[in-house]
């Protein structure tokens, strides 16, 4: 079910990547990326650092334009409606930007006035996601003064606001403590009941723990692209099946 109490469908696509490729120069970031994230469906992009998870994320959300290819965000190509797609797409890149002298709430309620929100739709949006994200102990704190791990569930948060159908998430536990890791991962099963998630990784037991699909990038190509258990029935298994596809 959705917030307002509607069941979500199975089967749209809501993400697409068609063979998407970055060039700098004589160096391929990404090259000939295809894969499809059906609606209500909680996946992982798979791959080694440096194997081109964050150039694909920036491409499918409109961050950094593709030397080649194209990028959808449900029925909206990227490049042409990015407007359209924006509305319907969170995205939390990794290390995202957070303007330090401003406080969850007051960094939260800007972004809201970008996105056009109506004062209504805003105190309801703003209400939901410092519960859903936990912010409301340090809701007017300096976001210099937060730790990593409240930091992090800021960005959620701003990638929550608008209410995304699609939410694209780059390495969301990456620098967290084992605590910090264990809420955030409970946050993307909750929201995977009702959104499409991508989710970008290289750690195979967060994998498990919330994802249903696996698409495994190496050296910016796609090597896998198939369900969770075809990786493997356990952490030991994927491991092996991950260096098998990387090395």
């Amino acid at each position: 079910m959705t917030e307002s109490g509607s069941p979500v469908a199975n089967g749209k696509p809501m993400i697409r990547a068609r063979g998407l490729s970055k060039f700098y120069g004589p160096f391929s970031a990404a090259k000939e990326v295809t894969f499809t994230i059906p609606q209500g469906q909680v996946a992982a992009f798979l791959g080694p650092n440096g194997a081109g998870k964050s150039t694909t994320m920036k491409m499918l959300t409109g961050f950094l334009s593709p030397s080649e290819g194209e990028a959808f965000i449900g029925d909206h190509p990227v490049e042409s409606e990015r407007i359209e797609a924006s509305r319907i797409v969170g995205y939390l890149p990794e290390n995202g930007p957070l303007y330090n002298e401003m406080t969850p709430r007051g960094l939260l309620k800007h972004v809201g006035d970008i996105r056009g929100m109506s004062s209504a739709e805003m105190s309801r949006r703003l209400d939901f996601v410092a519960r859903q994200c936990s912010l409301k102990e340090v809701w007017t704190k300096p976001i210099s003064k937060l730790s990593r791990g409240f930091r992090q569930r800021v960005g959620m948060a701003q990638a929550l606001l608008h209410d995304p159908e699609v939410l694209i998430l780059d390495e969301p536990t990456s620098g967290l403590d084992p605590n910090q890791v264990h809420e955030v991962r409970n946050l993307i099963l909750q929201l995977g009941k009702t959104k499409t998630i991508l989710l970008s990784t290289h750690i195979l037991q967060e994998v498990r723990a919330v994802c249903s699909h696996v698409v495994l990038i190496n050296k910016g190509k796609i090597v896998f692209d198939g369900s969770t258990d075809d990786m493997g029935t356990g952490e030991r298994e994927m491991e092996s099946k991950f260096r098998e596809l990387t090395n």
